[in-house]
């Protein structure tokens, strides 16, 4: 009975609704939603358009799992989140591991769809064009859709290039993979229109400008010009790539390499002629220590003069709770009631130099014995390591640690009954706070966390913002292209600009030598800022980096004879140190590299979408 009064309800409703659909009140506009017709008829809305398609940034690289974990710099601390499909090369069509929406084919070609929208709309608008806000707006665009067709080039080789927004009722919506070269050509296009419309414009923080084009045009070359994207270098280099039918789908079948590698270096020099960005880049000698760990912590942070490294960025407020704000949550020690997400590898810390330029060396018994005195200014800046000041501890905390410094060994203590025991560090998965959530590898995150002792991370969003492209990155590519071009001098110069900032001597090498100093000069200062992933593939140097098995340090403090501690704090008068290198348990991530892994595989689900789609080497 009841169902059949519903249904008789149901029955007038609609009824009513049918016979009264012209009436006012239907055919009122929604209060949330603006018409695609209204927004180009209006320059607020256009720009509001345009200002959402930035939105396909995300977090940046600041997501709680960080392509750093990919990579032979961190190791990613929870299980179950993808990471190890990728760095145990286990990545297939059916499961391609963790994919954030930075590198999302789907996410990336939605925004794309939107910058075709908008160029569409751009070209015929119905609105005044006051103050060039055309110009600017069409600059915008064609850079935001430069800026993810390269995301996806760069993870997954070719891709389909689509200029245009489809409509409904077309006769095909299926497209085939370009070449590489149609690729890198179509973002060079856009960011050589989108650097022409953006010129001489001052641009609000976080938009692009005109330094951000030329900027991710000069990436998009050093890439094109680098061993993977060279198809006779991949072939010697990969019997995988060798045996792939489409080359053309990763690299430049024709031309030549010296020409390529030229345009790199003019696109690069494009980007440091510009004025006004790099900072502390005009030294003569070395920092001093103190001074260039906290230029380093500056640019960071782009705050004291690291604001004119940021060419182009995800920036974040506390007004807005975004998880990007959240890096000292993701990131910091368990001790401090955070998630130690990202935790540095050994493999990471031992790549730091010394400060008078030489390698680190466990065989050493000097470095062996301390093996963080006298490292490379920018160590201090990115890594927590054992002994480490850091921020106070939470009140409920402060009695175990009075200091606030960093514990992730175990060392011996004296209790009530003078008896010796073990005091297990508060950062470590012993601790007795939150050990879920304690380090693997003995280290954690520095960089990109505000030490500010007044923000508690476990409850406090920061203004860190995320560096898509920074000016640093433009002079290593400009000294790149220089190295392989055989001009060593003045890559050598614009290095030791680096490096004097850095605190540390001047670079001498030439040849193979200078390529391996930079290569590792990169790695160092670009720490965390997603180029390692993109360095060590394109150089194809993955299998020897990438590949290598995650490690960590186990820490021991043994008392001196007649010392007596009954609260630990760190102190080498009081403590004999030992320190042992250890491999990560393959229970928790066993890192193979596969040359597959040089591309990721497009999805099954977009293979079955588009039929005309061909899937990448080794799947």
């Amino acid at each position: 009975m009841n169902r059949l009064k519903y249904l008789l309800v149901a029955a007038v409703v609609g009824s009513f609704m049918v016979t009264s659909c012209n009436d006012d009140f239907v055919n009122t506009q929604p209060l949330d939603q603006v018409s695609e017709s209204a927004v180009w008829t209006d320059a607020a809305l256009a720009d509001a358009f345009v200002t959402e398609i930035y939105a396909g940034l995300g977090n940046g690289g600041f997501d709680e799992q960080m392509l750093a974990s990919l990579t032979d710099e961190t190791i990613f601390t929870h299980p179950g989140r993808g990471i190890t499909t990728i760095t145990e090369s286990r990545s297939n069509p059916a499961d391609i591991g963790w994919v954030n929406g930075t590198l999302s084919w789907p996410s990336m070609y939605s925004r794309i769809r939107a910058c075709n929208l908008a160029l569409k709309n751009l070209e015929a608008p119905k609105f005044t064009n006051t103050n060039g806000v055309v110009e600017r707006l069409k600059g915008e665009t064609l850079f935001m859709r430069a800026y993810y067709y390269q995301q996806l080039i760069r993870y997954y080789g070719s891709v389909p290039l689509i200029d245009r927004a489809y409509d409904l009722g077309e006769a095909d919506y299926l497209a085939p993979r370009n070449t590489w070269d149609e690729c890198v050509n179509f973002i060079v296009k856009d960011c050589d229109e989108a650097a022409k419309l953006l010129d001489g414009r001052s641009m609000a923080r976080g938009r692009a400008n005109k330094a951000a084009a030329l900027a991710l045009k000069a990436r998009v070359l050093l890439y094109a010009a680098s061993d993977l994207h060279d198809v006779p270098t991949a072939k010697a280099k990969s019997s995988v790539l060798a045996a792939y039918a489409k080359p053309e789908f990763f690299g430049s079948l024709s031309g030549s390499r010296t020409d390529r590698w030229q345009k790199a270096k003019d696109a690069a020099k494009a980007v440091l002629d510009i004025a006004g960005y790099g900072n502390m880049l005009t030294l003569s000698a070395p920092l001093s220590k103190d001074e260039a760990t906290q230029t380093y912590i500056n640019n960071s942070m782009s705050r004291n003069g690291g604001e004119k490294e940021m060419l182009f960025g995800r920036y974040f407020i506390n007004a807005k709770q975004e998880n990007g704000g959240r890096q000292g949550l993701f990131n910091g020690p368990n001790g401090y009631n955070n998630w130690a997400g990202n935790t540095p590898v050994q493999l990471m810390v031992d790549d730091y130099e010394m400060m008078d330029g030489s390698k680190f060396d466990w065989n050493k018994p000097e470095h062996a014995a301390n093996p963080y005195a006298n490292r490379d200014p920018r160590f201090y800046a990115s890594i927590l390591y054992d002994g480490s000041q850091w921020k106070p501890r939470s009140a409920a905390n402060t009695a175990r640690d009075p200091l606030g410094q960093i514990q992730t060994g175990r060392y011996e203590i004296v209790n009530a009954s003078g008896a010796k025991v073990t005091h297990f560090g508060l950062d470590t998965r012993n601790s007795p706070i939150e050990d879920w959530n304690g380090s693997y590898t003995g280290y954690y995150a520095r960089k990109f966390i505000d030490a500010n002792p007044a923000i508690v991370d476990q409850n406090t969003w920061q203004e860190v913002p995320w560096p898509a492209l920074r000016y640093t990155e433009a002079v290593f590519n400009y000294a790149e292209a220089c190295i392989e071009l055989g001009q060593d001098a003045e890559a050598r110069t614009w290095l030791n600009k680096i490096r004097f900032r850095s605190g540390m001597p001047a670079l001498t090498e030439s040849g193979d030598a200078l390529r391996q100093r930079y290569r590792n000069e990169r790695r160092v200062e670009m720490y965390l800022e997603e180029q390692r992933y993109h360095d060590a593939r394109r150089w194809m140097i993955a299998g020897t980096t990438l590949g290598r098995k995650a490690n960590g340090i186990n820490i021991t403090g043994t008392l001196k004879a007649g010392k007596s501690v009954t609260l630990y704090k760190y102190d080498p008068t009081s403590y004999d140190y030992s320190y042992k290198v250890f491999e990560i348990d393959p229970g928790k991530e066993n890192r193979t590299w596969l040359d597959k892994m040089y591309l990721l595989p497009i999805s099954r689900d977009e293979m079955n979408r588009n039929n005309k789609l061909l899937q990448n080497p080794g799947y």
